[in-house]
């Protein structure tokens, strides 16, 4: 399937045109001509088989990684035009795992994400504090505020990262596979909150992710990658096919049904 990409460019927040990337020179291409467009308020799904590229994609988007060819745009500019500090102000990037090596606090944690408000050599201030606590409420770990991160499971720890991204307040975050260490309460209620951010505040996520049976309805528009490349992209039920998975995965088991306003995805033993 040749690269695609859905609902063009006009009002989108986050885009790539035509990126690729290769982590060494001369090497194969991780991306290759991938284009997409995340509208503003909108919340997305990247999805495909592992090594297929998502995170590079994600990375590339965040600006942690520079195209060898092609553009990331914000807001119509270019990523890279953009300085460092406003960047962190309006994209959160939240990692597939979290190593910590210092037994910070949660919170101490969290209030990293308030950086790009803070001058160089001023403490937090009140307002700061209450941006972090307020962020631990969101994904259910307030518990944790005085905990080390270095006593916490591989789940809590993905929920501090996500509220360290949360107090950066930012217009976008970029997630990947936020959801792989959490339990089932914690996956639905992640994807609650991101509904609520997006319908109360305008907030524009992607969001790599497995648990495709979480995105229809939830999600506004699903992008699937193959071999570095945007194959399909759509609202979930057009995506969310047999046809379509099976080639995206590789798979001629993937079974996928719709029921009751969702998509059931699932692959025959």
């Amino acid at each position: 399937m040749e690269d695609v990409k859905s609902g063009g460019s006009d009002g989108a927040l986050v885009e790539a045109r035509g990126v690729s990337f290769a982590y060494a020179e001369g090497g194969p291409e991780v991306v290759r001509g991938a284009s997409l467009a995340v509208g503003r308020g909108r919340l997305a799904a990247l999805v495909g088989a592992n090594g297929s590229g998502k995170s590079t994609l994600v990375r590339l988007l965040a600006g942690l990684l520079k195209p060898a060819d092609g553009e990331v745009l914000f807001g119509g500019v270019p990523l890279a035009a953009i300085e460092p500090r406003v960047r962190a102000r309006r994209v959160a990037y939240v990692p597939q795992t979290v190593s910590t090596v210092f037994p910070f606090t949660a919170l101490e944690v969290v209030l990293t994400g308030r950086s790009p408000y803070t001058t160089r050599f001023r403490f937090e201030s009140a307002r700061d504090v209450e941006a972090a606590r307020a962020a631990l409420r969101a994904v259910d770990a307030a518990h944790l505020e005085s905990r080390p991160v270095t006593e916490l499971s591989g789940g809590e720890r993905q929920m501090v990262a996500l509220a360290r991204a949360l107090a950066q307040e930012p217009e976008c975050l970029l997630l990947d596979e936020p959801s792989a260490a959490l339990d089932l309460k914690h996956r639905a209620g992640l994807i609650r909150h991101l509904r609520r951010l997006r319908d109360e505040q305008g907030m524009t996520a992607l969001i790599i992710t497995h648990d495709l049976m979480l995105l229809d309805p939830a999600f506004d528009s699903v992008f699937a990658m193959r071999r570095g490349a945007i194959t399909a992209a759509g609202a979930p039920a057009e995506v969310l096919r047999e046809d379509v998975l099976a080639g995206i995965y590789g798979d001629e088991h993937v079974r996928a049904r719709r029921a009751f306003g969702h998509t059931f995805v699932w692959s025959e033993l």
